[in-house]
């Protein structure tokens, strides 16, 4: 029985190994020091109508290395709360201009 109990601890995933959100967008911004804003663009349909429109986000994204520049497709990827409003991290460029 204690054997049973420790394979189904094992099976459980840890908070480390859960997949991230990740999403990608068009550089917005690099005017703070250490952070970049990056637009996210969806398309949705209207619910009555069933015409598609684009709904945009502003994500601020935290990137150290200031790789990237305004107007490259980033692919940003969800982590822990850096400060107020950053909650995104930098992963790589999709597309450079």
């Amino acid at each position: 029985m204690l054997n049973n109990e420790l394979k189904t601890v094992e099976k459980q995933p840890s908070a480390d190994n859960r997949q991230r959100r990740r999403l990608s967008g068009v550089v917005v911004s690099m005017k703070m020091a250490k952070t970049m804003v990056v637009r996210v663009d969806r398309r949705v349909a209207h619910p009555k109508y069933e015409k598609y429109f684009t709904v945009s986000k502003r994500y601020k994204v935290h990137d150290d290395k200031r790789e990237a520049k305004v107007g490259d497709v980033v692919e940003i990827e969800e982590t822990r709360p850096i400060s107020k409003e950053k909650h995104w991290r930098y992963c790589r460029i999709v597309k450079a201009v």
